[in-house]
């Protein structure tokens, strides 16, 4: 047999290939990254397990140099590196907020501080940290095509100086127990910004446990599952769906297991009779036991509270009295268990007309509109992954009309 050309050898290449696909190349060479961990090393911190690399796919983000067991420390970074509302306090900027009025809200008090450091240059103490951040995001609200302005802000604290600092602390801060400062307002000050530990990407499929351990005086995070070497490293930012993640964070997680289309009250009633006379007072049951909003079509299909609603809603008149059983997850009848089922296939299936309209609508767009290519490639991708959903809700909805018939 020519060598190479045997089934050993072809395992072989297949597992270099998957390889190759998930490994990063290293960016701890690149000067700002030097800088970071000299930065770093002087407060106290230097790290073992990780490493700065860029990832096909996610950009870039954090490679693991050795490999991690559950509930191994992945990071324990000192107080001292965080960036927090103590911070801006004790800085030069510490005595102009606290004396502002009306107060600052904590979030607020941090955008500040880092507009204030980014214009302080070579001379802010935070230099080696803001190198890294990202001189723009992908975040919604920051890729506003127009601007808010009629007229340029020619200022340090300018319109686009606020939306980056915000869209920073936005999407990188890390949660702290709240505290209560004087000099700020009354929300809750929770954020605190953690060079390094901010480069880790975010994965629905991972879990962490992560927390400011008040012993260590250390933002410390513990991986809940392995991580082989050379492979990135993950958090979770929370169990959101890809509208939150875009909004909020400014990308799509492809095949997140909580991705999801949300159904609004009028398009429940659009497929319902018009002649329902008490259909006013079925609305009004289920906006009172909060069953009028996050109803939707996920992974496994329409959700049971997206059916319970529909099952109220379908309730004929002889049958309105046993609302209360409905809400419980009761069977009321077959008539009732059918049309609920018939009018969620509906729904569905209006859903992926729409959806498809708006990805040919985005298609044409992106021709059209070379200077937005990036927003609408991340709509593209939200609305295509919304597809993918709908199209598996609506076999499983013809699957369970099959079996019910």
């Amino acid at each position: 047999m020519q060598k190479g050309r045997g089934r050993t050898s072809r395992i072989r290449r297949r597992k270099l290939f998957r390889s190759s696909e998930s490994r990063g190349v290293n960016e701890s060479h690149k000067p700002e990254f030097i800088e970071l961990k000299r930065w770093l090393k002087d407060r106290k911190f230097e790290d073992t397990n990780l490493t700065p690399a860029r990832f096909p796919g996610t950009g870039r983000g954090l490679m693991s140099k050795t490999s991690l067991e559950v509930g191994q420390m992945i990071i324990s970074l000192p107080e001292s590196c965080l960036l927090t509302t103590d911070t801006v306090i004790r800085s030069y900027l510490g005595a102009y907020i606290t004396k502002w009025k009306p107060p600052l809200s904590p979030l607020l008090a941090l955008c500040t501080f880092l507009v204030s450091e980014k214009h302080a240059g070579d001379q802010s103490l935070w230099k080696p940290y803001l190198e890294i951040l990202p001189k723009a995001y992908t975040c919604p609200v920051y890729l506003e095509p127009k601007p808010l302005f009629s007229e340029a802000v020619e200022s340090i604290f300018s319109y686009s100086a606020l939306l980056w600092a915000w869209c920073t602390v936005n999407t990188r801060a890390v949660y702290m127990r709240p505290r209560r400062r004087e000099g700020f307002s009354t929300e809750p000050d929770t954020y605190a910004l953690a060079p390094f530990l901010d480069l880790l990407n975010h994965s629905p499929r991972v879990q962490v446990k992560a927390a400011f351990n008040e012993e260590t005086r250390c933002y410390e995070i513990r991986t809940a599952s392995r991580c082989r070497k050379h492979e990135e490293v993950f958090i979770c930012y929370g169990p959101h769906d890809n509208q939150r993640l875009l909004l909020e964070y400014g990308f799509v997680s492809v095949c997140n297991p909580h991705a999801c289309v949300y159904v609004s009250r009028d398009t429940l009633v659009k497929y319902l009779p018009s002649t329902d006379k008490q259909m006013n007072k079925k609305i009004s049951i289920l906006k009172d036991h909060g069953f009028i909003e996050n109803l939707t079509f996920g992974w496994d299909g329409p959700s049971w509270r997206l059916l319970t609603a529909l099952k109220l809603l379908c309730l004929e008149a002889e049958e309105f009295t046993c609302w209360k059983k409905v809400l419980l997850g009761e069977v009321i009848s077959d008539t009732n268990e059918k049309t609920s089922l018939e009018i969620s296939q509906k729904i569905c299936c209006y859903f992926i007309e729409e959806t498809n309209a708006m990805l040919q609508k985005v298609s044409h767009m992106k021709d059209e509109e070379a200077a937005l290519i990036n927003q609408l490639t991340l709509v593209e991708t939200l609305w295509a992954e919304e597809l993918k959903i709908l199209q598996v809700s609506a076999e499983i909805l013809n699957n369970l009309r099959t079996a019910f018939a």
